[in-house]
């Protein structure tokens, strides 16, 4: 293949990402700037806010450990309970390794440092029909990093400006913008039960036991769930 047809096709799947995450990159700034506010709140400058954004990149364990801060966690602790939010950023780096087998190895692990929730369904919803090329993953990807980074930073000077948004739902635009994708995976009752398997553990997981272990808890049961149906369903072609 010339090299300008190469060029252009990695075009094309790079804008073909940026097309697919647009409307996600509108949902992440509002979330940002709140993120913002309270981190300025509790102390952070623009640039330590930015810092943090840009290396954690990660708006539930950014969140949780506002709280933490503010409380006076100690350090060590601190960093458990980022990671422990973290986790299933181990699941979905596991889920999409498979997709992206085309990839050298050096560039896929450096893309894989900016999967989060939302890209990892679109990549998976892609990986469905089409290959998965390392220009669609960073157009999916790396465009979200830098609208989180920016809006966090921006959201320490100018958050405050908005006052509570909370009162606008903007606390719950990842959630409908999440839901919205996994629209795509529908597949009948296997989908619907690995889906409320998943948020009924999540929920009681929340209600029963402390800290952000119903994140992890409810992604391995919604997994466990849709590990047994594809066993059960490859059994029973092979009968």
């Amino acid at each position: 293949m010339a090299d300008a047809d190469r060029r252009r096709m990695n075009r094309n799947a790079f804008l073909a990402g940026l097309k697919d995450i647009a409307p996600m990159m509108i949902a992440y700034a509002p979330i940002a700037l709140l993120w913002g506010t309270i981190a300025a709140g509790t102390g952070l400058s623009p640039f330590q806010a930015w810092l943090m954004s840009a290396f954690v990149y990660s708006g539930a364990a950014q969140f949780v450990s506002m709280d933490l801060i503010k409380s006076g966690t100690p350090l060590a602790l601190l960093v458990f309970t980022i990671a422990t939010v973290s986790l299933r950023h181990v699941l979905m780096s596991a889920s999409v390794s498979r997709h992206i087998t085309a990839i050298s190895k050096p560039k896929a692990m450096l893309l894989l440092f900016w999967l989060t929730d939302e890209a990892w369904a679109l990549i998976e919803r892609r990986a469905l029909h089409q290959p998965i090329s390392a220009s669609y993953f960073a157009g999916v990807a790396i465009p979200l990093w830098f609208v989180w980074m920016t809006f966090c930073a921006i959201g320490t000077q100018l958050g405050s400006a908005l006052g509570d948004t909370t009162r606008y739902g903007l606390d719950f635009a990842f959630a409908a913008m999440f839901i919205a994708v996994l629209a795509g995976f529908w597949k009948g009752t296997r989908t619907a039960l690995v889906l409320a398997t998943s948020a009924a553990v999540a929920v009681a997981a929340k209600l029963y036991i402390p800290g952000a272990w119903y994140i992890i808890l409810g992604g391995i049961a919604g997994m466990l769930v849709a590990v047994a149906g594809h066993t059960e369903e490859t059994s029973s072609h092979d009968s």
